[in-house]
């Protein structure tokens, strides 16, 4: 009997750990970049010890995988615990927080700076961002200037003159400068006819560190000069000693750098990169009246230069600075006057942004006007950010997320899962939470927030089920993170089409300006079109091009990254000789390269006509053959150009397959891994889903649902040698597909959902508890149906923030169904499921459901739903009751418009579980 016992517990032992490899082989290995980060802002940098310890287990208890640590200004009346940053204390708090985390299995990423941009008290004015000024004289014939040239501008002690440049009334163009005298007194008058004179003089913005910690205080650096990167870099070298310091990556946050123009090396630059000296321009480069074309085109070189020097005299060096102390860059491009695929390119690891939310016909998903900013996230706006990091082979694309998405404490769950997923469709695969801030344990309710985040603080009333969310996105990234991105179209993104304005001086390219500079354009069109239709793609830069071969008739931008099967240029203006040279070559090397129109002209002014007349020569030479549907074809060496107005009607010509499953209103990204490809799937309709679809690979087909982790083989068919899977998604679901070539160790099929039968309703009595929250607990409460509880009689309930937890029972008179789905329905916002003692799991996110079928018996059952409610309604009763809890330092605390914050005003939210809730069987 012993032996059979130990035979008996062999097998179990074995069938155990062959479930639990089976169960290893389906989700990649969790590792902590796969889990959400957060920043994590450091208030006065009052950090200590206990509560760094405190916080960190909290965020790793939730399923957070990271921290990025940017200090910030402080909260008022606790000045006494401020650290002044990088100072010796602060170090000692910093290598605290990297051994703490370590041993957490947490990562560290740290600002490399306080607020934000760079900067700092080791910004002396001689070093910081620099702005051009100009003042315009005008003398006439024997006239002599009266005034000194000196800087009007007031508090431009430090500005200089560095050009002084006279127009005639013939075109001639005099530089002045060296008939200046020390003190100002123009050495100079015009001998006939009415002259205009132009100075510029290299000013300061001025600008200071926005949000500065203490010992983070002082002017914003000048990014375009290398020696005051230099400078801004020594600082952290001193405190660091030239060690690393176990920081993961640093970041930087997006270029707010507002006003700086320029740097006091610019005309050389430009003169070596354009080839001509910008002083004798002056008048083209600081206005707009004139020759409309030739100002654009000195504009066109200016903002190409701003471009060359933000890229190799801050980006460059900042990474290499970073890989001296074993780290990475992460960098938000964005906002930066200069191209952004490149200045993404140009780091380890691209970070896009979202600001506001999203419209999604999700049904059931809360978007009350009052409560969103006017701003829309753009995925090709993203898309700028994973392009970047496709092309150059680099695994991780991360982003700010939630920044706005709704006002202060407002913010559901289930809407933060469509915008997550918008950032996964568009090629982000690491995303970091904005924010949570380090509040210490004895400030009082709602502890230490940041006047811009979503609050993914331990204070937050939703906190206790956060984990739902993160599981959710853990396991997402977990698949978006292995192989490589899997894009077959590589569509070129027409910079020079944005430069080439005589309008304005530098153009930052914000997130929050997309309607200017990205929406007008064909390029957005044409992609926005391709994405609908079901193709996949990236963009890519001149520089890229310039860098990209050809290999068996694909395009390879590096060594490491996917290849690309075509590339498309979309309708543009403007087009380097280079670059359109360099895509010739790689169509006679064998590309397939897709014109939608041919390129009218060349950027910039230095020999113009000269390079004018080579590109008409070099479009002359193709000779292009009429086909089919509007397309020519050029056929070169191995490869071909094609120009097509209709750059789908080229794409099906080439038999470039889109993916068909986008006629139904999915969307998808893909990723090829070895033996076969992911697909992440995602229905943001407003309709349910279930029909068999095509997909472009073939082979077995895997679902995994990243919302609870089961999985099982799809239904699958061929049909005219296409793979057909059905998909089986409601309004707001999504599912991963892994299709193997090689039969996958998992027997299990998929439980898809079929015939229901009639729903079983909950007729008993509800017990309510509330188990923890404030600012009271209320009283135990019996509901004979299912209402918010703010609508119930004790007053407490109107602004009680916490968890809620409701009990009943029910009988199931049969169990002869293949699965049971228990339909919560509407939830305000998020709950935790038991059923007869079990755990169901947490419903987060719509629709708000769960296949019970293995948790029910017959006869009578026990449920069990903890739920938890918004911050909103507590802090509207304490504004109501004009109880202070917002006091800090610098910008204090705003709402969603950057007005004073009240929440008086607002109405009550909805709280609990509203239902109607339902058991549903299957067969």
């Amino acid at each position: 009997m012993k032996r059979f016992f130990s035979i008996l517990i062999i097998t179990l032992s074995i069938t155990i750990s062959s479930m639990a490899q089976t169960t290893k082989s389906v989700w990649p290995v969790m590792e902590k970049q796969m889990k959400p980060w957060v920043r994590w802002w450091w208030m006065g940098s009052a950090v200590d010890e206990k509560n760094l310890i405190q916080n960190l287990t909290t965020y790793q208890k939730a399923g957070i995988g990271g921290v990025e640590i940017t200090p910030i200004y402080g909260a008022v009346g606790y000045e006494a615990r401020y650290i002044d940053f990088l100072s010796p204390k602060w170090m000692d708090m910093l290598r605290f927080t990297v051994n703490k985390s370590t041993s957490l299995g947490l990562g560290v990423d740290m600002n490399t700076g306080t607020g934000w941009p760079f900067g700092g008290p080791q910004i002396k004015p001689e070093n910081a961002a620099t702005k051009l000024i100009t003042q315009k004289y005008n003398l006439k014939e024997g006239e002599k200037l009266n005034e000194p040239i000196k800087v009007k501008e007031a508090k431009q002690e430090v500005a200089k003159l560095q050009a002084l440049t006279a127009y005639g009334p013939k075109g001639e163009i005099l530089n002045l400068l060296n008939q200046v005298e020390a003190n100002g007194n123009l050495n100079w008058s015009p001998n006939k006819g009415n002259w205009e004179i132009y100075a510029l003089f290299a000013g300061k913005t001025r600008q200071m560190v926005k949000r500065a910690a203490p010992g983070g205080e002082g002017f914003t650096l000048d990014h375009l000069d290398k020696s005051a990167v230099n400078v801004y870099l020594k600082r952290f070298n001193d405190a660091f000693g030239n060690k690393p310091q176990g920081i993961r990556s640093f970041f930087n946050d997006s270029y707010e750098v507002y006003g700086a123009n320029w740097t006091p090396t610019f005309f050389d630059e430009f003169k070596k990169n354009r080839g001509y000296d910008l002083r004798n321009y002056l008048r083209e480069l600081v206005g707009d009246d004139g020759n409309k074309e030739t100002i654009a085109r000195v504009k066109s070189d200016y903002r190409e230069t701003m471009n060359d020097l933000l890229l190799n005299n801050f980006t460059k060096p900042w990474t290499n600075w970073a890989h001296q102390y074993q780290s990475l860059t992460k960098n938000q491009s964005h906002g930066s006057p200069g191209n952004l695929l490149d200045l993404y390119s140009a780091v380890d690891i691209p970070e896009t942004e979202t600001f506001g939310s999203s419209y999604f016909p999700i049904s059931g998903l809360r978007r009350n006007k009052e409560d969103i900013r006017n701003v829309n996230p753009d995925p090709m706006m993203s898309k700028f950010a994973s392009s970047a990091a496709h092309t150059t082979g680099k695994k991780l694309v991360s982003s700010e997320t939630f920044t706005w998405l709704t006002e202060h404490f407002k913010t559901s769950f289930s809407q933060c899962k469509p915008e997550a997923e918008q950032l996964f469709l568009s090629g982000v695969n690491h995303i970091f939470y904005h924010g949570t801030t380090n509040s210490p344990s004895d400030a009082v309710w709602p502890g230490w927030l940041f006047y811009a985040s979503v609050q993914m603080n331990p204070t937050n009333s939703l906190w206790p089920q956060i984990g739902g969310l993160n599981n959710y996105i853990a396991r997402c990234q977990s698949v978006l993170q292995a192989g490589k991105a899997d894009n077959e179209l590589l569509i070129y993104w027409p910079v020079y089409d944005v430069w080439n304005q005589a309008k304005g001086l530098d153009i930052a390219l914000k997130v929050h300006d997309v309607d200017d500079w990205l929406h007008p354009t064909p390029f957005y069109k044409l992609a926005t079109s391709l994405s609908k239709t079901g193709y996949s793609f990236d963009f890519a830069s001149d520089h890229l091009l310039s860098q990209s071969t050809v290999a068996n008739g694909l395009v390879k931008t590096a060594a490491n990254a996917s290849p690309y099967k075509v590339l498309i240029v979309p309708q543009c203006e403007m087009m380097d000789l280079n670059t359109l040279n360099k895509i010739i070559t790689m169509a006679n090397a064998g590309a397939t390269v897709i014109f939608q129109e041919l390129p009218k002209d060349v950027p910039g002014l230095n020999d113009l006509s000269v390079r004018q007349s080579q590109l008409k020569t070099a479009l002359g030479k193709l000779a292009f053959v009429g086909l089919t549907d509007g397309i020519k074809q050029f056929k070169t060496g191995k490869g071909q150009i094609l120009l097509a107005s209709d750059i789908q009607k080229a794409l099906t010509y080439k038999t470039i397959k889109r993916e068909e499953l986008t006629d139904s209103g999915l969307q998808f990204i893909r990723r090829a891994i070895t033996g076969g490809k992911y697909y992440y799937v995602v229905n943001h309709t407003a309709k349910a889903i279930d029909a068999y679809l095509p997909v472009n690979e073939s082979g077995y087909v895997l679902f995994m649902d990243p919302l609870n982790g089961t999985y099982g083989l799809a239904a699958t068919k061929v049909e005219k040698g296409q793979l057909k899977t059905r998909f089986q998604l409601k309004s707001g679901e999504s599912i991963i597909l892994k299709i193997t070539k090689a039969k996958p160790a998992v027997t299990n099929l998929w439980n898809y959902l079929q015939a229901p039968g009639t729903a079983l309703a909950f007729t008993n009595p509800w017990s309510l508890h509330f188990s923890q929250g404030g600012p009271a607990l209320p009283a135990d409460q019996k509901l004979e149906k299912l209402i918010s509880w703010t609508e119930l009689p004790d007053e407490k309930l109107k602004s009680f923030s916490g968890t809620g937890v409701y009990t009943t029972s029910f009988n199931l008179p049969a169990k002869n169904a293949k699965e049971y789905v228990l339909s919560l329905n509407q939830v305000d916002e998020s709950a935790r499921v038991f059923i007869n003692g079990q755990e169901v799991g947490i419903l987060w996110s719509i629709p708000f459901e769960a296949k019970v079928g293995k948790f029910l018996k017959v006869g009578n059952n026990t449920i069990k739903i903890e739920v938890v409610n918004l911050m909103a309604n507590r802090i509207r009763d304490m504004d109501i009751k004009k109880i202070k809890w917002r006091n800090y330092h610098e910008i204090n605390f705003v709402d969603i418009n950057y007005k004073d914050f009240d929440a008086a005003k607002w109405d009550i939210m909805p709280s609990g579980l509203l239902g109607p809730i339902t058991i549903t069987p299957y067969n």
